[in-house]
């Protein structure tokens, strides 16, 4: 990633789209991150916004390229020992790299088993979908490679990290006039409803999940056990005259 893509997420991010887009994402964010619990979070990309403001994690880091960054690193080789990490947010990294896969490899070696990541996409089956197929790919966000959600679950399910919940969001076309994106406020309430795979953003929470190992006990034979001696069992006899002879005997 360079210097330049550092820079121009920030600028979009103060435009109204940008600000409408941050405004759901922010919220999102902080009502995820409030029910995880843990020692240390990390925010990779955006440096200059703290999605995890509403974490109640003491350690909270923001990793990024940027000089603003808490932590500067490259996301294909993070700095962090691995089985260690709470909580790991990704807004919108995927679709700026040119291997998200090994990204999403990074981010579940440093997870702690039973901890979560939070991902944010870009959704290329929406009407942003349509403005990044047809429109300028120049300028951030349509320069990305928009991931659908299909592909990003197979990824997920290869890794080990099992989807926990997920929603759209941003239903509103992407217009760049604030006065617009007012008039096509309504589409946000009756997306989930009418439209429900068709928001412009995606979120997928995940849970890293490691088989635990099952002790194998070996298989006790029978032949081992001793054998109980069984006593008699007496018969009655009916010949009056078999028993008169054997007590004459």
């Amino acid at each position: 990633m360079s210097e330049r893509d550092d820079l121009q997420p920030a600028k979009w991010l103060a435009t109204p789209l940008g600000r409408y887009l941050l405004s759901l994402e922010q919220a999102y964010y902080d009502k995820a991150v409030a029910d995880v619990f843990g020692y240390n979070a990390f925010q990779l990309g955006l440096p200059g916004i703290d999605l995890l403001r509403a974490s109640r994690i003491a350690l909270r880091c923001r990793v990024d390229l940027a000089e603003s960054a808490a932590m500067r690193a490259d996301f294909r080789d993070l700095p962090i020992a691995s089985n260690s990490v709470d909580l790991v947010v990704l807004p919108h990294v995927l679709e700026f790299s040119d291997n998200p896969h090994q990204i999403l490899r990074e981010v579940t070696r440093v997870l702690l088993p039973e901890a979560r990541v939070i991902i944010a996409c870009f959704n290329p089956w929406s009407l942003w979908g349509l403005r990044w197929v047809f429109g300028q790919k120049a300028r951030y966000p349509w320069s990305g490679r928009f991931i659908n959600l299909p592909r990003l679950k197979d990824w997920c399910a290869l890794l080990g990290l099992e989807i926990s919940a997920g929603r759209m969001s941003c239903y509103v076309p992407p217009c760049a006039s604030e006065k617009w994106l007012g008039h096509f406020e309504f589409m946000e309430a009756a997306g989930d409803r009418w439209w429900p795979i068709a928001g412009g953003v995606y979120f997928l929470q995940a849970v890293k999940r490691v088989r635990g190992m099952r002790l194998i006990m070996p298989k006790w034979s029978e032949r081992m056990a001793p054998k109980k001696d069984l006593a008699p069992v007496p018969k009655k006899v009916h010949d009056e005259d078999a028993v008169t002879a054997r007590g004459m005997q």
